[in-house]
């Protein structure tokens, strides 16, 4: 009998995860169970989720959305359960979402299966590109093909955990998800669609990269930015067109500060380097508290040094031969 657990990954927002839980026990497809990963909350969630006896949940150290994502994931995989619902914290899903998505799941176990992700604020318009659709009333197919947006209501069969395996917890945040889309429908080939009548909403994204952003507290610019390589390793066949293609998204990050950001140009070109090194040498240690002192002391490389560093970096990963990160993840379960 096929067995279907949702997987909601909170970090101190109990509010909007209360908000979550109980659009999630209105579905009209009811659930086998609700797994909360409490990514070391220090607000009231602990408690809250203490006195829900519905919930299954697991405490652990903050490791992101990444981290999250890939307990909950092979959680649910070691215990056999066939479906994975999986969203964050701040979107709640309509409730017949669950209902529609499984309905569209028949025939389709080896395909990665997306609600319709749209503003919860104005109720029509899709919170990223879509195919060419801006809001739901444009939509004139239920499914969409190739286009989806995880974990805003993903819906994962096993048999995709099998062959695929789990998130790379050592992303943190900020790109994990792109990369095990991409792992999932360029690396294995599995389709991906977009279900137009399974609802989940979620705030609208104004977050822009021209927007200027505070130095000191920019700890997240540092995933941003070092995670894109590995997205890219894993986007493309090809080792030097992921290079090529990173070092064009670097240049253009360079630039876009000189352009457009206001404040601390300077410290943001130099602290650049330590994101892209990082990524070129595999280095996945950098915490949000680590990343958050290094801005504050200033303790960044000279610029010398740092380009000395990145060049080479880049020639070894020129020419020495690429190791592959993803039976690691196969391995995870």
């Amino acid at each position: 009998m096929e067995k279907t657990l949702a997987i909601i990954v909170t970090y101190n927002r109990q509010k909007l995860l209360s908000e979550c839980i109980e659009s999630l026990r209105r579905q009209s497809h009811s659930l086998d169970k609700i797994l909360v990963i409490n990514n070391g909350s220090t607000d009231s969630t602990e408690q809250w989720l203490t006195n829900q006896k519905d919930i299954t949940f697991i405490t652990q150290r903050n490791t992101g959305s990444a981290g999250g994502f890939s307990t909950g994931i092979k959680w649910a995989f070691e215990n056999k359960f066939t479906w994975m619902w999986c969203m964050d914290d701040d979107g709640y899903p309509k409730e017949d979402a669950l209902e529609n998505l499984l309905s569209a799941a028949e025939g389709r176990d080896l395909t990665l299966l997306n609600c319709a992700v749209i503003d919860k604020e104005n109720k029509k318009s899709f919170v990223w590109k879509t195919g060419e659709y801006k809001t739901l009333q444009d939509v004139d197919t239920n499914i969409i093909e190739g286009i989806g947006h995880p974990f805003n209501g993903t819906l994962i069969h096993r048999k995709i955990v099998e062959r695929v395996g789990v998130p790379q917890s050592r992303y943190f945040l900020w790109g994990d998800e792109t990369e095990y889309y991409y792992r999932i429908t360029r690396k294995n080939k599995i389709p991906v669609c977009t279900v137009a009548n399974s609802v989940h909403y979620h705030p609208s994204t104004a977050f822009s990269i021209k927007q200027d952003w505070d130095y000191l507290s920019g700890w997240k610019m540092y995933f941003y930015v070092r995670n894109r390589f590995h997205i890219h390793k894993t986007k493309f066949s090809s080792r030097f067109i992921a290079l090529v293609n990173y070092l064009c998204f670097v240049a253009a990050f360079a630039g876009i500060i000189v352009l457009f950001q206001k404040t601390d140009k300077i410290k943001k070109l130099s602290f650049l380097f330590w994101p892209v090194l990082d990524a070129f040498t595999n280095h996945f240690d950098a915490t949000p508290p680590a990343i958050l002192v290094r801005l504050k002391t200033g303790r960044n490389r000279s610029w010398v040094l740092s380009l000395n560093i990145f060049f080479q970096s880049l020639m070894l990963k020129l020419f020495t031969p690429s190791l592959k990160s993803n039976q690691e993840a196969v391995n995870a379960i």
